[in-house]
């Protein structure tokens, strides 16, 4: 083959799909014989044929040839040789377009099972961690200042949701992925008496694909799983940014496992947060693989362009991606250690102004914006002292508003958090209750789709392999 030659190739990436094409293909056959398209004898051959091939493949002994170009020819050629003639009658009322479009969706299902299976690793080492500081109280942060304090464990779950809003989202792409566009040939629809109820069942899709022109151009399915992954990455680079920040000495929140932690090439005392910084950094890459084919597909006429061959490697690299990063977050989440010490004295008095003008609107009928007003030349006037606001005088509270009481000594951090007790509130009895669905939704999996389970057919070849 000639080096322009290698222009067109896909094995090195498509032979990835080796299961999902033998398992279409089987179940293709299946119809066939059963429709009498082929006869029973041919299927036979041809099933067992595939059997072999599928175990040369998984043993590696494979002869793969990049001159066939892509994995179905590949197959298809390896079959020819192992059962001679028969194995013609295989691609019968079939198109490579409709069979790369099967491979792809059945690929998808299974890959989107794994995803939000990630995912609840996630979610539930976030919620172990939570459990472990039921009343911890921590620095709520905006715009990267002191704001508020909150528990640690409401911060958690913060996340917790983010992914549950991410499992969502993964399970709407499945329940579109789930379609079987196997008998819409090459673009048209197929001359041939087949059965495409018996392929949906067989290949385990809810539905079958309404127009043939769609289903062999149609990779709305993989954008969306690219979506949905970016959304991922991007939540977990949040958390990454806090994991970086946090782990600092600056910060000195947390301390990260030294599985989840580099050295330095020249500074001994360096623990780098590596992991959280890659992991920030992939997400960028996620991002460029769902424009990518956006950008492959905003042009493309009716129906199947060579142009779709562009769809895979971005959308492999980026399952690698997530699935890894979801793995590795599971893990640092899990040992990371949290300083307790640090964390009570990061929360400190300043951020109760909120609750010192609340306490002036609540007990004292102070108008919010004069209650404001007050508070903040109090904040000015304890900093220009070196002071926290716990260690003012109730003289010096009275300089800023008269209506101060003793009773101001009473909203502390822990006051504070327990203030807030209202429904998605900090307040540590609603946080429990948070905890407490959190684990039920956890439990409840009776949404997210179910993996692909294995045909009789890979059974067999699985236990006589």
């Amino acid at each position: 083959m000639t080096s322009y030659q290698n222009y067109t190739v896909s094995l090195h990436y498509d032979r990835r799909l080796y299961r999902q094409d033998i398992a279409g293909s089987v179940a293709h056959t299946r119809m066939l014989a059963k429709q009498r398209i082929i006869s029973p004898e041919d299927g036979e051959q041809i099933i067992q044929g595939l059997a072999m091939v599928q175990k040369e493949i998984e043993s590696g002994s494979f002869p793969w040839d990049s001159s066939l170009e892509d994995l179905h020819l590949n197959i298809e050629s390896r079959l020819t040789q192992l059962i001679g003639p028969a194995a013609g009658r295989m691609h019968t009322g079939r198109s490579r377009n409709d069979q790369i479009a099967l491979d792809l969706r059945l690929y998808a299902k299974e890959v989107i099972h794994h995803t939000i299976r990630g995912l609840r690793g996630v979610q539930q080492a976030l919620v172990d961690l939570a459990e472990r500081y039921p009343d911890l109280v921590m620095p709520g942060y905006t715009h990267l200042q002191r704001a508020q304090p909150v528990l640690v464990a409401h911060h958690l779950l913060a996340y917790f949701h983010m992914l549950q809003r991410d499992r969502g989202r993964f399970r709407d792409c499945h329940r579109r992925t789930d379609v079987l566009p196997l008998g819409s040939g090459a673009l048209a629809g197929v001359p041939y008496s087949t059965d495409r109820e018996f392929l949906a069942r067989e290949l385990g899709f809810r539905e079958i694909s309404a127009n043939s022109m769609d289903a062999v151009s149609d990779r709305d399915f993989l954008v969306e799983y690219l979506a949905a992954a970016s959304i991922v990455m991007m939540h977990l680079s949040r958390l990454c940014e806090e994991m970086v920040l946090w782990s600092s000495r600056e910060f000195g929140f947390v301390r990260l496992s030294d599985a989840f932690v580099t050295g330095s090439s020249i500074m001994p005392q360096k623990r780098n947060p590596d992991f959280a910084e890659l992991a920030r950094g992939k997400t960028g890459r996620v991002y460029g693989h769902l424009v990518g084919l956006l950008t492959v597909l905003k042009g493309l006429p009716l129906t199947y362009n060579r142009d779709l061959q562009e769809d895979k490697e971005g959308t492999f690299d980026t399952i690698d991606t997530l699935l890894t990063t979801l793995e590795v977050f599971a893990g640092m989440i899990a040992t990371l250690k949290v300083d307790t010490e640090r964390l009570a004295q990061a929360a400190d008095s300043y951020m109760l102004a909120t609750d010192l003008a609340d306490y002036l609107v609540m007990k004292k009928g102070v108008p919010f914006r004069e209650a404001h007003g007050s508070v903040s030349a109090l904040c000015r006037y304890a900093i220009s002292q070196g002071k926290g606001l716990h260690q003012l005088t109730i003289d010096e509270y009275r300089r800023f508003s008269p209506r101060f009481d003793e009773d101001v000594y009473s909203i502390t951090p822990e006051a504070s958090v327990a203030a807030r007790d209202l429904e998605g509130g900090t307040a540590p009895r609603r946080v429990e209750e948070a905890l407490k669905q959190a684990r039920r939704l956890l439990e409840d999996a009776s949404e997210d789709p179910h993996p692909q389970s294995l045909s009789q057919w890979e059974r067999d070849v699985r236990r006589t392999g």
